[in-house]
């Protein structure tokens, strides 16, 4: 495959959960996630080249290793509540990838990375609300990778070093979760966290330096408003695995907008 293929890193917002089929009301508003709809059916136009298959990591998946879909029809979990019913007739139905699957599993080996497999593992929404825009078509396939339980983020940096090569292959690496996540403040109206919070994400994850973004992420809770934007931290760790993925490419913001008041950030590698 030539160079020219290689395929990028990117940690993308899948948004709140089936917000693309949905009316909110304010601060929100029925317009709100227009932006990203907007930059998620634009981004397979925005790579080097058609990728072979995806690979990806949502914020919506923990085990206490991490793990691997490998089912080749994989199913869909609808993991949200409360949502009107036509949000639960969503179908999202790329193949799986075993071969992929089973290549993940040897890279993080290699690596000394302790790893499993879930052949019954479905689409979580992190994986099928974005990807219901990226590629409704549902031509590409999509491997899923869990995030590791303990949330450590060196050991989400390290991860995605391992999975770098994949990126050779014309695999493209996403990391789905969000830039800020704190349900309890979305509909407050204040802005100041979360703007303070992305500045430094924002600045942090773009470092000319790959290594020193690296360095930086993952003393992420050391950050101005961290536990503001993110109480628990699932929704950002998959952003390390993108990070480890970079290898010597550095990053840049690829997606900015305020959603709900609060400023939501995306990032590519490569």
């Amino acid at each position: 495959m030539s160079a020219s293929a290689r395929q990028p890193a990117i940690f993308l917002s899948h948004g709140g959960g089936p917000c693309f089929w949905m009316s909110f009301p304010p601060p929100f508003g029925a317009h709100a996630f227009d932006g990203l709809r907007h930059y998620l059916a634009g981004l397979l136009a925005s790579l080097p080249a058609p990728p072979t298959a995806i690979l990806m990591v949502s914020g919506h998946w923990e085990e206490a290793v991490p793990t691997v879909g490998s089912a080749a029809a994989p199913g869909m979990i609808y993991d949200y509540y409360g949502f009107p019913e036509h949000t639960y007739t969503l179908r999202y139905p790329a193949p799986g990838d075993p071969a992929l699957a089973a290549r993940v599993r040897r890279l993080l080996s290699d690596a000394g990375i302790a790893n499993a497999e879930d052949p019954a593992r479905g689409f979580d929404h992190g994986v099928f609300v974005p990807m219901l825009i990226v590629d409704p078509d549902a031509r590409i396939p999509v491997v899923t990778l869990s995030l590791r339980r303990d949330l450590d983020p060196a050991a989400h940096v390290a991860i995605g070093a391992a999975l770098t090569p994949l990126r050779d292959d014309g695999v493209l690496i996403i990391g789905s979760g969000n830039s800020f996540h704190n349900l309890r403040t979305f509909f407050d109206g204040e802005p100041e966290a979360a703007a303070t919070f992305d500045a430094w994400l924002t600045e942090a994850a773009t470092q000319p330096d790959p290594a020193a973004a690296r360095a930086r992420l993952i003393r992420w809770a050391e950050a101005p408003a961290a536990r503001a934007a993110h109480p628990r931290e699932e929704h950002l760790i998959p952003l390390m695995v993108v990070a480890g993925a970079a290898g010597d490419d550095p990053g840049r913001r690829v997606f900015h907008d305020v959603i709900g008041g609060k400023a939501i950030s995306g990032y590519a590698y490569g």
